[in-house]
């Protein structure tokens, strides 16, 4: 730890704890401390590891792949790359019915930042974007502009234009103080309203021209508290943005591949992108690699031509044999069926515990991404201290089940860092989630008290 704080840059990382925990080996849904004891993670790396930690097929093909081809420079082709885009742009077209392109990088924000470029050559340079308040897009200077976290940007300024933020459809908190069951999609016809007259800042009806590009959405939002938009929201928004001709970008980095119950979430609200960036559960953590998919009209060769953007570890070898393996692996099982099935189990449990503990706000969920939001004693005031209670006692290692000592990883997310995001891995198993139910159920009672 002395070393760490002497050579290493904090600036790279995030210390949730003072000291830090120190972790030795991972096996499916289990972190291990040096001590040897298990902790059950519930939040599997920011949802990059779907499939559980040393997935041993995922393994098995990145050790196939070192011992063939593990390098390999951009400008050569390799079988991999062109299989994966080829599996990644067949299921967009047959899910979405579009065709397009597939384009590599090596993390999200990169393929943000590429993304930016693709939008703003489409549309002539366009530089502004609108995105949601809430969304998180990552922390390279383009892609924080349009993260709305003012946090992100303070130290740096600006590269480019930042992004008009909109209230996401966040019922629980609504920001018009609104009724779902009532407020007819109110917070979208806001959004309607700017296009009424020039004098709203965002379009010149004389000329039938917007000033923004696109709209980047995370159909769930992920480090904003996985929050769930109510039903209708998305084809009403999308309609807007089609008749103003206005791109719809759609973040899929934290719930692509399966988290939600469908390969991509933009299916579970009936949204037709234009563009879809993806990246962590690709490769299942194991190697950086992150891309892009684009409808052909918007980075067909002659638009957006060789060299547009580049990376010298982009569509690498290593990264693009995993996520290869991953999309066999996801046409092979009914990930569906089963990301569903234990959603509805987890989210019960939720419920249950929010029932008997009345600092249990929202709870809500859509196949493995769930939600469980800690208040007051009013059971809506946000409590980030009692939400940070929770994640320091689940690292303790000191929960007991069974006689035996575990710990608990959570992620604590949302505007006001009171929700406990729950992103476990999608091959967690029944007695597991039983265990997640109890240790959370002690959890609450250490931090609040047995009576809630």
């Amino acid at each position: 730890m002395r070393d760490e704080a002497t050579y290493c840059s904090f600036g790279d990382t995030v210390h949730y704890l003072e000291p830090p925990k120190l972790f030795s080996r991972c096996a499916g849904s289990w972190l291990y401390d040096e001590e040897d004891c298990p902790y059950l993670d519930l939040q599997m790396w920011y949802s990059a590891c779907n499939f559980g930690y040393a997935n041993p097929r995922l393994n098995q093909a990145l050790k196939r792949q070192i011992d063939t081809l593990p390098q390999l420079a951009s400008q050569y082709l390799h079988r991999e790359k062109i299989e994966l885009a080829k599996a990644l742009a067949q299921n967009i077209e047959q899910t979405f019915g579009q065709k397009g392109r597939v384009h590599f990088n090596v993390g999200g924000s990169q393929s943000v930042e590429d993304s930016l470029k693709l939008v703003r050559n489409a549309s002539g340079g366009k530089g502004l974007m609108f995105a949601f308040e809430g969304g998180y897009h990552g922390r390279t200077l383009g892609a924080s502009a349009i993260t709305s976290s003012y946090r992100y940007r303070r130290r740096y300024g600006h590269f480019g234009d930042r992004a008009h933020f909109i209230p996401y459809p966040y019922c629980f908190r609504c920001p018009y103080e609104k009724k779902r069951d009532s407020c007819d999609l109110y917070c979208v016809n806001q959004f309607a309203r700017l296009f009424d007259t020039e004098y709203h800042g965002v379009w010149d009806g004389k000329a039938e021209q917007a000033e923004y590009a696109a709209f980047y959405v995370e159909a769930i939002q992920g480090t904003g508290g996985y929050v769930i938009p109510p039903a209708g929201y998305f084809p009403r928004l999308q309609a807007i943005l089609r008749e103003r001709a206005i791109l719809l970008v759609d973040d899929e980095i934290q719930m692509g591949f399966y988290r939600t119950g469908t390969f991509w979430a933009a299916e579970q609200f009936a949204l037709q992108p234009d563009v879809i960036v993806f990246g962590k559960a690709m490769t299942n953590g194991m190697n950086p690699l992150a891309g892009l998919w684009a409808k052909e009209a918007l980075i067909t060769p002659e638009r957006f031509p060789p060299g547009s953007t580049h990376s010298t570890f982009a569509a690498n070898p290593l990264g693009t044999a995993v996520a290869l393996e991953t999309v066999r692996m996801l046409q092979e099982t009914d990930y569906a069926a089963q990301v569903q099935e234990k959603g509805a189990y987890l989210l019960a449990g939720l419920r249950d515990l929010q029932r008997r503990f009345r600092q249990v706000g929202d709870v809500d969920g859509l196949g493995l991404a769930l939600r469980m939001e800690i208040c007051g004693d009013d059971g809506f005031t946000p409590s980030r201290e009692l939400a940070d209670r929770l994640f320091n006692e689940g690292m303790k290692g000191d929960l007991q089940s069974g006689g035996r000592r575990y710990g608990l990883v959570l992620d604590i997310g949302g505007y006001y860092k009171n929700v406990v995001t729950l992103a476990p891995s999608l091959e967690i198993s029944r007695e597991e989630m039983d265990l997640a139910l109890q240790l959370l159920e002690q959890l609450l009672q250490r931090v609040i008290g047995s009576n809630g």
